[in-house]
């Protein structure tokens, strides 16, 4: 699929991107380009192979669930402005 300039010019407008009128050929290039690479691999046969969440067949090196820092609630909360029943109290800013 090839781009022109006049579709780049729409899908700039509907992206809301500010494109310069000058840079349109070289951003119809590249977007056809791209364009091309995607056509190229939809044309590869995919039958059989299992989707995959990560290329890579790895597991995630996971720490132990336990607790690691103490709890130090009320010392956060003795210099906190304004402090309620052990909530923060902050400053309304959505009228």
């Amino acid at each position: 699929m090839s781009l022109d300039k006049e579709a780049v010019g729409r899908i700039a407008h509907l992206a809301r991107l500010g494109v310069d009128a000058g840079e349109f050929e070289r951003y119809a290039s590249n977007l056809s380009d791209i364009l091309a690479f995607v056509e190229q691999l939809e044309q590869v046969d995919t039958e059989g192979v299992a989707p995959m969440a990560h290329p890579l067949d790895a597991c995630q090196r996971l720490r132990p669930d336990e607790v690691t820092e103490s709890d130090q609630r009320d010392q956060f909360q003795q210099i906190a402005p304004r402090v309620e029943a052990g909530l923060y109290l902050v400053p309304k800013v959505i009228e």
